[in-house]
């Protein structure tokens, strides 16, 4: 448990009403469907982009990617640097065209809705299997947020860890379930901000003498540590191990909940400007995240002559060390925050998924939006029940979830939607096969270990799902007349939108 605490849960408690408060004035502009899943469509440049960045790393930022530099070194570039990449292309070659597609797709809501009216199924196949699979995986990815709120309650106030992850859960429930995309956004916007800046402030304010001196201490203390080909015991990295960490920035283009900030953002120019914001917060963020991880590392083995049973609480410990408890406080909150902007904005995805792709697609399509949003509602509370369950496990890796999470939203969706938007060719049938292969191999490629099977699972799963598609769209029909007709409406906007 940290000390003195009485100052930092004021800052918590101060944090969370203005959080709240949020949702609130959210919810108040909150009156149909499309204003609470996608915002109405209005987010500027700045909103958008640190609403994604901050949806994005979650309280792994904080947590899981300085425990693995802690581990590691510089060997954790390989993760950060993949990512960053990956940040830039995903906006690059997606942002634009999904904005304008789904306008073109008669205003589609969700990931699964664009797909299904993209091939026009009249099935729903489409959209039923999609939504399966992204309640299948937010479940895990949800829960990675519940375990890293475990762990801060647990840390600060030394809470029995059920009872901490219990607490976590409430709080992103609570402003999620009433303001949606808009609550979701703007507290976002605030969260990302602190997290950046947390993560910039502490490694500065730990370091004595800046890079030079904290290279040389690396180096004194385990040259390895230092060097990007070996890990921290001097053995070379197999091409597996690089490749599976590098792998890590080609899950961007299948993560539902960063999609939805491209389709909600207000214009076509203004996802450009929120290209290079977003860009730059993540390569500052992930900075951050590693040199905590670097410099704590020197302060456990000088400071407290020891070794920190657990890697991922570094970034807390560092905080309760260097800082008056009421900076504490705040810099300890953007671990709160880091975990409420990804919680929520995967319950509030998750919770479209069962009003919009199920319920009224499949049970109810004569529902109205007031209804929708109404069920959309109560599954932001089933869902979190059930991710709660998930939770409850005090060894679970933040790292290990969000990567198992990370790679089935990467595979299953990645190729089919990079695909829908650049070929005009691809058909139905091919997106279907796409989806279930990705998914499929993920849940598989798990389940074993050796040899090829180190390979993170997310390079297989794109592989083949790729290769799915291809196939399985040449070997069938050619998209119908009224499919064909829309991607040339949707060329034709690209230009008029931008």
């Amino acid at each position: 448990m940290i000390e003195n605490s009485f100052a930092i849960t004021g800052t918590f408690i101060a944090y969370l009403i203005m959080m709240l408060a949020i949702g609130v004035y959210a919810y108040k502009r909150t009156s149909n469907s499309t204003d609470y899943f996608l915002g109405g469509r209005n987010l500027g440049p700045w909103p958008a982009a640190l609403s994604a960045g901050a949806s994005d790393m979650s309280g792994w930022l904080l947590l899981g990617l300085p425990g693995y530099a802690y581990a590691a070194g510089l060997e954790s570039l390989w993760l950060a640097g993949g990512l960053l990449l990956g940040t830039w292309a995903n906006w690059l070659i997606c942002a634009k065209r999904l904005r304008t597609y789904s306008i073109t797709t008669d205003n589609s809501l969700t990931l699964p809705e664009f797909l299904s009216r993209r091939f026009n199924d009249k099935s729903k196949l489409v959209q039923t299997i999609a939504a399966f699979f992204i309640l299948l995986f937010f479940l895990f990815y949800t829960s990675s947020g519940l375990v890293a709120g475990g762990k801060l309650f647990e840390t600060v106030f030394g809470l029995d860890y059920t009872m901490a992850v219990i607490i976590g859960a409430a709080c992103v429930v609570s402003y999620t379930l009433f303001g949606g995309f808009l609550a979701v956004s703007w507290t976002d916007l605030v969260q990302g901000l602190l997290m950046s800046a947390a993560l910039l402030i502490v490694p500065i304010a730990a370091m004595d003498g800046g890079l030079g001196q904290l290279s040389a201490d690396l180096a004194a203390k385990n040259p390895e540590l230092l060097t990007i080909w070996n890990d921290a015991k001097g053995e070379p990295l197999s091409a597996i191990a690089i490749i599976s960490l590098a792998a890590w920035g080609l899950g961007y283009f299948g993560q539902p909940h960063i999609l939805a900030r491209f389709k909600a953002t207000r214009t076509n120019g203004d996802l450009t400007t929120a290209r290079r914001i977003a860009v730059v917060w993540t390569a500052l963020s992930m900075t951050g995240a590693v040199l905590v991880g670097l410099v704590g590392l020197l302060y456990v083995d000088n400071q407290l002559a020891g070794e920190l049973a657990d890697g991922e609480k570094i970034f807390m410990l560092l905080v309760n060390a260097i800082f008056h408890p009421v900076i504490a406080g705040i810099l300890l909150a953007a671990i709160l925050a880091a975990i409420m902007s990804t919680a929520d904005s995967q319950l509030l995805v998750s919770s479209s998924a069962l009003a919009e792709d199920f319920y009224k697609q499949v049970f109810k399509p004569e529902a109205s939006a007031q209804e929708v949003v109404m069920v959309g509602r109560v599954s932001v509370i089933i869902l979190s029940l059930i991710a709660l369950f998930l939770a409850m496990d005090p060894e679970s890796s933040v790292l290990g979830l969000v990567s198992y999470a990370w790679a089935g939203f990467g595979a299953a969706f990645g190729p089919a939607l990079v695909l829908s938007l650049y070929w005009k060719r691809m058909n139905r049938n091919g997106a279907l096969a796409g989806i279930l292969v990705g998914g499929i191999t993920i849940v598989l490629w798990k389940q074993f270990s050796g040899g090829i099977f180190d390979l993170y699972e997310i390079v297989p799963g794109i592989i083949l799902a790729t290769i799915a598609i291809i196939v399985t769209s040449l070997a069938t029909k050619e998209p119908e007349q009224k499919v064909q007709d829309q991607f040339k409406e949707y060329e034709s906007n690209l230009i008029n939108l931008d």
